[in-house]
């Protein structure tokens, strides 16, 4: 499919999400129950007005401001219940939207408050990704998602997270990663539990690339051994366009080192066009470095980051591609492979939901 994609193919396309924030996702309705049970102050009583104190206050160029909307996502995630609700509805409104498989990352160091243990932090939202799986199939839109284990970078419980990830391996947890400020806080820091990573043999990703420059992805990628890049858009730091088109017709440019390093290994680049605008590491959706990364066949993926925040969804995403982007239903096809072959689910796995739901998903589309 070449021409215009209609709204109803964007919304039934199926889709592949490794960068979303269980804490960035939530219902404002959940939020606001939530917190009127646990007495905690929101800056709006309103739910519809919440909802857009959320996307505004992302949207305000404040850091401060943005900081302070997970100050109430976290909040209200506290209570063994409340994890297993925002699991549960997290998964249920991925399904919703056409998503196959999603990978969802939290750290369980920030949801301590209400007396639960790490594991026992783990173990809630694993049960409510479960309850949301088992209602998503009974709703005819099945689901499979895998949790993230996230430790904080300015903070100095990295290797007990990372020992806590290889705990729960076999109990939904896929694999592991840190955020936070980049700036100060380099993925090196962190050296002790990245090594026990690798000896176990569990998956990484890491936070990098999105508000600090080249040496942050370079430390992710050359020190720390990272298997995908959260964010990266800052890799086109390393890419000089030329003008005009190569031989295979695409874009000319020169890659540094480590841009060239980056696409010769297939390095998964976990782009969140909508949050790179408001984070500032892209200009537009329509200026957003991810039309060029495609075109020059780095491993792009498309993503969501923080949906209540952004006030996004993966179907959102895809249409702004297509409508400020032009990419075609070949183009979103070709990112959701990606994503596929770069989740940290055996491969087997990945295979299976590549050749038995989403490549006959785009071709009843008209693609592939």
């Amino acid at each position: 499919m070449t021409g215009p994609i209609d709204s109803d193919s964007l919304a039934r396309a199926p889709k592949v999400l490794l960068h979303d924030h269980l804490d960035g996702g939530l219902r404002p309705a959940t939020v606001a129950e939530i917190a009127a049970e646990i007495g905690h102050t929101l800056p709006v009583p309103d739910v519809a007005e919440l909802g857009e104190w959320f996307r505004r206050s992302a949207d305000s160029g404040s850091l401060e401001r943005y900081l302070e909307t997970f100050v109430h996502t976290v909040a209200v995630m506290q209570r063994h219940e409340d994890l297993v609700r925002v699991a549960r509805e997290a998964a249920i409104d991925l399904a919703a939207d056409g998503v196959v498989y999603a990978e969802i990352r939290y750290a369980p160091e920030q949801h301590l408050e209400g007396g639960l243990s790490l594991d026992e932090v783990v173990a809630a939202v694993q049960q409510g990704l479960a309850e949301g799986e088992k209602e998503a199939a009974s709703a005819g839109t099945p689901i499979r998602t895998g949790q993230l284990v996230t430790a904080m970078r300015h903070a100095a419980r990295s290797r007990e997270i990372a020992e806590l990830a290889e705990r729960h391996r076999d109990n939904g947890v896929v694999g592991f990663d840190i955020a936070g400020a980049e700036a100060g806080f380099p993925p090196s820091r962190h050296l002790d539990a990245f090594g026990y990573l690798h000896e176990a043999n569990l998956h990484v990703t890491i936070h990098a690339g999105e508000a600090f420059g080249l040496p942050s992805i370079w430390e992710a990628v050359q020190v720390c051994g990272t298997d995908r890049l959260g964010h990266g858009v800052r890799i086109m730091d390393d890419i000089e366009v030329i003008g005009g088109k190569d031989e295979y017709g695409r874009p000319a440019a020169k890659l540094g080192r480590l841009a060239g390093w980056v696409r010769d290994k297939r390095i998964p680049l976990e782009l969140c066009p909508t949050s790179n605008v408001q984070t500032g590491a892209a200009s537009s959706i329509a200026e957003h470095p991810i039309g060029l990364l495609k075109d020059l066949r780095f491993r792009v993926t498309v993503n969501t980051d923080n949906r209540l925040m952004s006030g996004t969804s993966m179907t959102q995403e895809m249409t702004g591609l297509v409508q400020q982007g032009g990419w075609t239903l070949e183009d979103l096809r070709w990112v959701t492979i990606n994503a596929l072959k770069s989740a940290f689910i055996p491969f087997d796995e990945r295979l299976a939901l590549i050749e038995g739901v989403v490549k006959p998903g785009y071709a009843r589309l008209g693609a592939g």
